[in-house]
């Protein structure tokens, strides 16, 4: 058992309030990794399962089956039947859902801590006992079907996301939409969730993450007591995905459609993500986006497009290194009305090319670094936002260690830091350039 207080940091001249949350740490014998994130301040708890497995994990051609898999589980166990563990959640005053990524599949549950048993025999129910009907497949298949139709499929900027993400990835599953691919989803079927379903949904492949209103004791012993009795799977290996080989030349491409209202640009680079033990590239990239194009009136680009110039209606630069394999760092920026796409992009590359030549301002560094700390802090002041972080940090290769040091390690980059990083990341023979617009040649 390791027991880990979270550190709490203040800035000069202002004390932030003590964090009551206590991370402890567990593995039960069966491989399963729990994780408990005390905090007594509210009579509640919220109970997630998160798998190590997600949509860069499937098959090949088998597109969607994670999220696919993800609504079968909430149809019926050898216990209990389809529907029936949302019904008990909610009639018991709480709520329940789940969500997948890449790297994770996620299942919670946020309940009065006394009622903490119950999810928790259910989730575990679900663990190893699922049970799926043909007409439980064929009715959920087409409601992810339906669920990319309207997210995706009548959504001009979704569809533009979706194959520059293509582009972005030639080889790295991360190119291929959580969602899946139509002509791949309408296939799936219950074999293809059944293997996906006993390969992957198992104690040594879950980390358990309660957050709460809990002692770490009793959380240990339900967890034995309902998640302990579950066999794993047997030579289950560390996830080994293909991996991008070296971008040579810069990306362009152009998508029209008429559903587009106001053109714009988006451009990204492949970045490092945030690895065990070397978070310091990820917090340099960080630090970067948030200068950049964090707050539009304070930030790099914001005051000079938006505000100064008046070129752009949004600018923003954004990066997540909460990732397994290597990310993006990308930007964005919608053009005032009746401004040529190209002149928006050669302002953007001026912008860019300026800060770096005259560096980063001292004063607006030190102003974004304490509003990074309070963020973080009204962050991990919310459990399940913290539980949150933890389960993704930790499905995606981080250690407890890491999260807890990810703080004081953004707060130690410096201003040449974040300039060596955009000199790094902004070479355009490894940029993909995308263009939206409502028809072709429309640029304006």
């Amino acid at each position: 058992m390791k027991r880990l207080a979270l550190a709490v940091m203040s800035t000069i001249g202002l004390a932030w309030p003590v964090l009551a949350a206590e991370v402890t740490t567990f593995r039960l014998d069966n491989g399963m990794d729990v994780v408990v994130l005390e905090d007594h301040r509210a009579p509640v708890v919220v109970h997630m399962v998160w798998y190590r497995v997600g949509a860069a994990d499937e098959p090949p051609g088998k597109s969607g089956i994670a999220h696919f898999l993800e609504h079968l589980l909430f149809k019926g166990t050898d216990d209990l039947e389809a529907g029936e563990l949302s019904a008990i959640v909610a009639r018991n005053g709480g709520s329940d859902n789940a969500f997948t990524s890449w790297d994770y599949t996620a299942y919670f549950q946020r309940i009065a801590a006394d009622r903490l048993e119950l999810v928790m025999q259910m989730e575990a129910d679900r663990m190893r006992d699922l049970r799926m009907t043909p007409e439980d497949v064929a009715t959920e298949r087409q409601v992810v079907l339906e669920e990319r139709g309207q997210r995706v499929d009548s959504e001009p900027n979704a569809l533009f996301r979706e194959q520059k993400n293509a582009a972005q990835y030639l080889n790295h599953p991360y190119g291929i939409p959580v969602i899946g691919w139509r002509h791949e989803m309408e296939k799936l079927n219950r074999d293809d969730a059944f293997s996906f379903y006993r390969r992957y949904y198992a104690p040594n492949n879950a980390i358990l993450v309660v957050a709460g209103d809990v002692q770490p004791d009793e959380v240990l012993e339900l967890a034995k007591k309902h998640y302990g009795p579950l066999a794993p799977t047997p030579d289950l290996e560390p996830r080994a995905r293909p991996q991008e080989p070296p971008q040579l030349a810069e990306r362009r491409m152009t998508f029209t459609d008429a559903r587009i209202a106001q053109p714009y640009i988006t451009r990204s680079y492949l970045a490092p993500e945030r690895d065990a033990g070397d978070q310091f590239a990820a917090a340099r990239l960080e630090m970067l986006a948030a200068v950049l194009g964090g707050d539009a009136a304070t930030s790099v680009l914001g005051r000079k497009l938006q505000f100064d110039q008046q070129k752009a209606i949004y600018v923003n630069a954004s990066y997540d290194g909460m990732s397994l394999d290597d990310t993006t760092f990308g930007l964005v920026i919608v053009p005032t009305p009746g401004l040529p796409l190209e002149e928006a992009e050669a302002a953007l590359d001026q912008a860019i090319a300026e800060f770096v030549e005259e560096g980063v301002d001292p004063e607006q560094f030190a102003r974004i670094k304490m509003q990074l700390r309070a963020a973080r802090i009204y962050e991990d002041d919310n459990i399940e936002s913290l539980a949150r972080d933890y389960g993704s940090g930790l499905t995606s290769g981080l250690t407890v260690e890491d999260i807890q040091a990810w703080p004081d390690i953004l707060q130690s980059v410096t201003e040449q830091d974040v300039l060596d990083a955009a000199k790094e990341i902004f070479v355009r023979d490894r940029a993909v350039t995308g263009w939206a617009m409502p028809q072709a040649g429309d640029a304006q």
